[in-house]
C-alpha cells in the first residue's frame, strides 16, 4: 500500500470520525485538493489496476502514485485513464497503461468530483470526461471520490452549476429542448457547452473526447428521485450518458479547513 499520509483522520467504519488537528484555514482549494488526492493513493497497493480520474484533483493522485512507483513503494500497477488529458500526464510520468477491452475489472479507481450529495451521490463531467469516467469507474471494485468541502451540496444541483449530459451531435438543440422541458419543474435552464477559438474568435461547441456534445443543465430546484430522473434522461435517443453517479463511490474523501474526513458506504 503507498506511504501513509494521515494527517487529521481517523475512520474505520460507520460515519467519519475526525481528529481535532490545527485547522487548515489558511491552506488554498489547490492545497486541499492535493491533502484528499494522497489520501485517497493510500488505498492503492501493488499489483493493482487502478482508475485514474481526471481533473483538478485526480491530477494530484495521478502524480503521487508516479512518485510511489518511481520510489519502489509502489510495484506492478496499471492505470486506466478516464481521458485523454489523463493518459498524457500519465504517459508523461511513466505510469503504465491499459484499457477496459484488456483488463475488465479494475481494482481501484480515483477521481474527484464537481458535487457530493449526502448519500454519496456525484455530479460529474463538468471537464467532459463523464462517459470514459462512469464506464471505468464503474467496472471497479472501489470508487474512492476525492474532493474539498467546497463539492459538498444538500442536493444533486445545489451548486447552481452544471449538470452535465452527454449528447450526439446530430440535431443536439432539440436533444437539449427535450431535456429542459424533462425538468421544467425544477427551473431547468439547458445550454449547449461552447468553447471559444484558439484565437479568442468565433465559439463552437465543446467536443467529448468521443466526439460528442455536452449539454449543461442549471437547476434551481431539486429534481427529485435521482434514480427516475436518470432513467428519464437516458431514454432519450441523442442521450449518450449523463453526469449523475448514483450509488457508485465507496468512499468520500473530503479535505476541509479543519482536516480530512473519510466517509464509507459500506461501513
Amino acid at each position: 500500500m503507498g506511504s501513509a499520509f494521515d494527517p487529521f483522520v481517523t475512520v474505520t467504519e460507520g460515519p467519519a470520525v475526525v481528529n481535532s488537528p490545527p485547522p487548515l484555514s489558511n491552506l488554498t482549494q489547490e492545497e486541499l485538493k492535493k491533502i484528499a488526492a494522497y489520501k485517497a493513493v493510500e488505498f492503492v497497493e501493488s499489483g493493482m489496476v487502478i482508475g485514474l480520474g481526471t481533473g483538478s484533483t485526480a491530477k494530484h493522485a495521478v502524480a503521487r502514485i508516479s512518485e510511489l512507483l518511481r520510489e519502489g513503494k509502489l510495484k506492478d500497477i496499471i492505470g486506466i485513464p478516464t481521458s485523454t488529458t489523463t493518459h498524457e500526464q500519465a504517459v508523461s510520468l511513466g505510469i503504465p497503461l491499459s484499457d477496459l477491452d484488456s483488463h475488465p475489472v479494475v481494482d481501484l479507481s480515483i477521481d474527484g468530483a464537481d458535487e457530493v450529495d449526502p448519500a454519496l451521490n456525484l455530479v460529474k463531467g463538468r471537464g467532459g470526461s463523464l462517459l470514459r469516467e462512469k464506464m471505468i469507474e464503474g467496472a471497479s471494485k472501489k470508487f474512492v471520490v476525492i474532493v474539498d468541502e467546497s463539492k459538498l451540496v444538500k442536493y444533486i444541483g445545489g451548486s447552481g452549476l452544471a449538470v452535465p449530459v452527454e449528447v450526439v451531435p446530430f440535431c443536439c438543440d432539440f436533444t437539449r429542448g427535450k431535456l429542459e422541458e424533462l425538468f421544467r419543474e425544477a427551473g431547468c435552464v439547458a445550454k449547449l457547452r461552447m468553447k471559444i477559438g484558439s484565437n479568442g474568435g468565433e465559439t463552437t461547441p465543446a467536443v467529448t473526447d468521443n466526439g460528442n456534445y455536452v449539454v449543461d443543465l442549471y437547476l434551481e430546484r431539486d429534481i427529485g428521485d435521482l434514480e427516475l430522473a436518470s432513467e428519464a434522461i437516458l431514454r432519450f435517443p441523442g442521450v449518450v450518458e449523463h453526469g449523475m453517479f448514483l450509488g457508485m463511490a465507496t468512499t468520500l474523501i473530503v479535505a476541509g479547513k479543519f482536516g480530512v474526513t473519510v466517509k464509507d458506504r459500506f461501513g
